[in-house]
């Protein structure tokens, strides 16, 4: 009878050993996401909703209206450049929108509010951006004039690129973060549009956009769900600007799951969840809410990797409505519905990707994987990334019913082949720099040749 109980405790203690998950934190990136303040994202939130609206086509005044908050936001990122050693620069980045008979009347004068922290690598020219909208709303979107004081829609998502730039400027990354505060997206997703269509343009080498839009309400309406410890992320499976040859491959491989904005999902997710506690990030298998849109849309129409943050339950007492108290229900966006500690947890999941993936080097390139005879072994091959040096590589294994990787296999070698069927799981290969930090997966090509 002892002899079992030991084999007994044995088993139990092997199994809890088996079943132990190490969570590996690089000491910068954690001590960035604990100085994430609640308190300022509170102060943020409140003055922002004080400028009383902030609709698009508001007029002009120096305590209220669209551009006062600008001024105030694009204050704060001066703020940020005296202890950026020369690296961030900020502006409102004004452009002239035509009317389109529909939510612009007439042709019309908007901004975007930018602060640009250079990378410190010269041979580096990648770019992330991380955005939300300053641009509010009440029930009447074409209303300039009623109080609309967007303390959630999307003040929370502003707060957080705020503070993101204060604490992520003093630090030093290899590639250039972009901090955006778009204007238009309650009237057409205006200010993003011209943003995607100008990095287009000018050939931005732009790897990521986060886009965060109502990332403060913790409380459903309707089914009054109290949940702080979720938050979704959105991101296209099929792209946008899918080509005829993407499209033949997708359908070959089967990789309608697989796309980038869907690999930056997963890459948040894992970030998200190793550097803040208490958050589950769920993928959500739609571009955006069902039959909407945010500000990541133009940048994924136009080829660009992007996806959106967003609160988990949305409360539509809240949400693109009047100020007023009816049928002793408050409606309207203010700020005492706002939850700051969920927002400070999904600043920070913000703060762990972008920091991890603008020091990481690029993804490897021409990633493939043989198809040239039938075997129960899968051989992937892949070249080194063209910004940034590789101290090895994963190889990313999951089954295809599986929404996250479930193993990585470490190599320093270009090739690895592993005793896994490629008919019964998918494949992917990130590099990994000098620090630990990972780049974004890239799904592998099939190698017919």
């Amino acid at each position: 009878m002892k002899r079992i109980l030991v084999l007994i405790t044995y088993f139990i203690t092997h199994l809890s050993i088996a079943q132990t998950q190490i969570v590996h934190r690089d000491a910068e990136i954690a001590g960035m996401v604990q100085e994430i303040s609640a308190t300022n994202l509170e102060k943020y939130v409140r003055e922002l909703a004080a400028f009383r609206t902030r609709h698009t086509l508001s007029k002009d005044d120096p305590n209220e209206g669209i551009l006062a908050s600008q001024n105030y936001a694009l204050t704060h990122f001066k703020s940020f450049e005296a202890n950026a050693n020369g690296r961030l620069s900020s502006e409102i980045d004004f452009f002239t929108v035509e009317a389109d008979g529909r939510r612009i009347p007439s042709d019309s004068k908007i901004g975007n509010v930018m602060a640009t922290l250079k990378g410190t690598d010269p041979n580096d020219n990648r770019v992330f951006i991380i955005s939300a909208h300053i641009d509010s709303r009440a029930l009447d979107v074409m209303n300039t004039e009623i109080d609309a004081p967007g303390a959630n829609d999307d003040g929370s998502g502003v707060a957080a690129v705020i503070e993101l730039a204060r604490i992520m400027s003093k630090k030093q990354f290899k590639a250039t973060i972009i901090f955006v505060i778009v204007s238009g997206e309650e009237q057409g997703l205006k200010g993003a549009a011209y943003l995607a269509e100008k990095a287009l343009n000018e050939n931005w080498n732009l790897v990521a956009m986060l886009n965060n839009d109502m990332i403060g309400n913790s409380n459903s309406s309707e089914t009054n769900i109290n949940d702080n410890t979720r938050v979704r992320i959105f991101s296209e499976g099929v792209p946008s600007a899918e080509t005829e040859r993407m499209a033949a491959i997708r359908r070959y491989t089967n990789g309608e799951n697989d796309s980038k904005s869907r690999q930056l999902a997963r890459y948040m997710k894992e970030l998200g969840e190793r550097y803040v506690d208490q958050l589950e990030v769920k993928l959500v298998y739609r571009n955006d809410r069902f039959l909407r849109g945010g500000d990541h849309t133009p940048f994924a129409q136009r080829g660009f990797t992007a996806i959106r943050v967003c609160e988990m339950n949305e409360n539509y007492y809240h949400q693109h409505e009047n100020v007023r108290v009816e049928n002793g229900i408050q409606y309207g966006d203010l700020p005492e519905f706002v939850d700051f500690e969920y927002m400070r947890k999904v600043t920070g999941i913000n703060l762990a990707s972008l920091a991890s993936l603008a020091n990481a080097p690029s993804e490897p390139t021409n990633v493939g994987i043989d198809v040239r005879r039938l075997s129960n072994t899968s051989t992937l091959r892949w070249e080194a990334p063209e910004k940034g040096k590789a101290k090895g590589y994963y190889v990313l294994m999951r089954e295809t019913d599986a929404s996250m990787w479930q193993k990585k296999f470490y190599t320093e070698d270009t090739t690895l082949s592993i005793p896994y069927s490629k008919d019964n799981y998918f494949f992917a290969v990130q590099a990994v720099g000098e620090g630990g930090h990972e780049s974004l997966a890239v799904f592998p090509q099939p190698i017919t040749r």
